[in-house]
This record gives structure tokens, sequence and C-alpha cells, in this order.
């Protein structure tokens, strides 16, 4: 009797530390990008749903000219961003993994929910530029909601 309440226990403890993980995963994420000069940045919104093991979502982004739809003609507004949906999405624990394809170029996102999930470290890797090699930044995101 006691083996099997021991059970119950450990499979109720392991369902309710992964509703916890969903719960701090699950919203709207903030970070900053520069450009590459530095002059302008971007903000990009990520909104997550985990679902066990499952994380599905959007990512928006502003492109800034780029080909990704933000270019305009001169004088203009910049046309406005789209959010773009999130594929291979996995969650590990407060650890997420995601890809973002635009066009040809993909870029893989790596992510841990850190100080009671405010907070994500971000890893973003994204297709080197003209064949090159992948380039990797890291980010911190802020849980908006």
């Amino acid at each position: 009797m006691n083996k099997k309440l021991l059970f119950a226990g450990a499979i109720l403890l392991a369902l309710a530390t992964v509703a916890i993980a969903a719960d701090a995963i699950t919203g709207k994420w903030v970070y900053i990008l520069p450009s590459d000069t530095g002059a302008l940045t971007n903000t990009v919104t990520i909104d997550l749903k985990a679902d066990g093991a499952n994380l599905t979502g959007t990512v928006l982004q502003p492109m800034g000219g780029r080909g990704g739809g933000g270019a305009a003609a001169a004088g203009a507004a910049p046309a406005a961003p789209t959010p773009v949906a999130i594929s291979n999405g996995k969650v590990d624990g407060n650890n997420v993994t995601f890809a973002v394809a635009r066009g040809q170029a993909t870029t893989k996102y790596q992510g841990k929910v850190v100080a009671n999930g405010t907070y994500m470290d971000l890893t973003i890797i994204s297709a080197g530029r003209g064949g090159g090699e992948p380039q990797s930044v890291m980010m911190y995101a802020k849980k908006s909601n």
C-alpha cells in the first residue's frame, strides 16, 4: 500500500512540475535586437504556448529592410511586421528550443527560463549571410504578461 501511495505521489509531483514549467514558459516574451550598426533597435516579441513537451507560438520581428517585408519607399513608414509561426518547438523543464523560418533562412532559438519565470536567457543562432558561418548571439527576454 505504501509503495502505491509513494508512486502516486511521485506521479502527481511530476505532473505539477510540468504544469509549473509550462506556466512559466507560456506567454509573451520581449527582447531588443540592435541593428548591425547599433543605430537602430528592433523590439522582438515571442508569443509561446507550452503544452507538456510541445511548444507552439509565433515570433514578431520588424525586418528593417532586409527583404523581410520591412523595406519601405523613401519617406514612407515601414510595413508592419507579420507574426511567423515557430517550428520544432520543444520544452524540457525550463528549457525551450524552436526554429523560425523566413524564406530560405532558418533561425534557431535555445532558451532557459530564469528568475521565477520573469526572464529567459536566449541563444539565437542565425544562418550565415551569403553561405557564411552561422552567427550566434545571446539575448535576455523579459516576460511581458
